[in-house]
């Protein structure tokens, strides 16, 4: 595989199509961060694949200098998994949304996870399915009024997060399309990973859910609502940077350092390389309201692989049975028959 022997920019994994999504959809921020993502890793476009289902986040193969695939709905984990199973060597992208990923192909991505192959998964959260034009989606909240609920959802929407964590996941971050920074510095980590990587990043539809994220986005409201998590530093947030988080018993809260008998050294550390997932997924479930919505590597830790240990068996098999090939296989097992 060619790495960092030869400098990539951006543009080398960029092609000619001009993206076609709604001018100031939050795909086309993701999508240039991604560009970029890759250059800094350094893996050539010759051994990059990008996979995906349906909808409008499941266009950006298209915009790619590198192999793709743009699947069936609901079933772009599942063509990664046998892709990467079969060329381990290769690097691979998966690109979801929140209704391709959650919903129809909600099955696919937790049997990734369980199986803890090394592919990339892109999940895009807009909480609705903005390519069929506005029907609400596995992410969209209680009550949530669309084309397909007009008088508001009666169902509580799936969380990425508690889905990772459920799954034994051992590498999940989160970001906003508008965080470029923050977005490239977790693709970056999740191209690096061995194993699952799920980045979530929250992702505004300007015509069927224009601010959904507002709360995270705006000037006057993001600096108090959500947090940056960095490894090996103080979980501090807030305009002035005077707000941190605290262990509370079992759980953890916000407080005002100074204040109530709390300073800097009672605000924790984060660590996302903790085999023990207790405090990160309290971290990864915080939902911007009560305690701020963290971005930035929650979890990141590591685990055998599938397709590393499929290769592995398949080695052992072949060399203790002596199999070359499948014809080989079935006629040694002479497990056939006539009829």
């Amino acid at each position: 595989m060619e790495t960092d022997n030869k400098m990539f920019t951006a543009s080398h994994y960029k092609n000619e199509q001009a993206a076609r999504w709604c001018p100031g959809c939050g795909d086309h921020a993701i999508l240039n961060t991604l560009h970029k993502a890759m250059a800094e890793v350094g893996i050539a476009p010759k051994d990059t694949a990008v996979i995906s289902g349906i909808g409008c986040s499941s266009r950006l193969p298209y915009y790619m200098n590198t192999y793709g695939m743009h699947t069936i709905h609901g079933r772009a984990a599942a063509i990664a998994t046998g892709l990467k199973t079969a060329r381990p060597d290769l690097t691979v992208w998966q690109v979801s949304g929140d209704g391709d990923g959650l919903a129809i192909g909600g099955n696919h991505f937790i049997h990734a996870l369980r199986r803890n192959i090394d592919i990339n998964i892109l999940l895009f959260n807009n909480k609705i399915y903005g390519l069929t034009k506005g029907q609400y989606s596995p992410t969209s909240e209680r009550g949530f009024v669309s084309k397909s609920s007009p008088y508001g959802t009666t169902e509580d929407p799936f969380i990425p997060a508690e889905l990772v964590f459920g799954c034994r996941g051992k590498f999940f971050a989160r970001s906003l399309d508008v965080a470029l920074d923050t977005s490239r510095e977790i693709m970056v980590a999740a191209a690096r990973h061995k194993g699952t990587a799920v980045v979530e990043i929250l992702q505004n539809c300007v015509i069927f859910n224009q601010g959904i994220h507002s709360l995270f986005t705006d000037k006057e409201t993001k600096e108090d609502h959500i947090i940056h998590l960095v490894d090996g530093e103080k979980m501090i947030f807030g305009k002035e940077k005077n707000l941190g988080l605290v262990q509370d018993g079992f759980s953890i809260k916000s407080v005002k350092i100074g204040e109530e008998g709390y300073t800097i050294d009672d605000v924790l550390v984060h660590d996302s390389h903790n085999t023990d997932d207790t405090l990160q997924r309290q971290l990864a479930l915080m939902d911007g309201i009560t305690l701020p919505l963290a971005i930035g590597v929650i979890r990141d830790v590591e685990g055998p692989t599938y397709e590393v240990d499929v290769e592995r068996q398949v080695k052992e098999v072949r060399e203790k049975k002596g199999f070359s090939s499948l014809r080989d296989m079935i006629l040694k097992t002479q497990e056939t028959w006539k009829v």
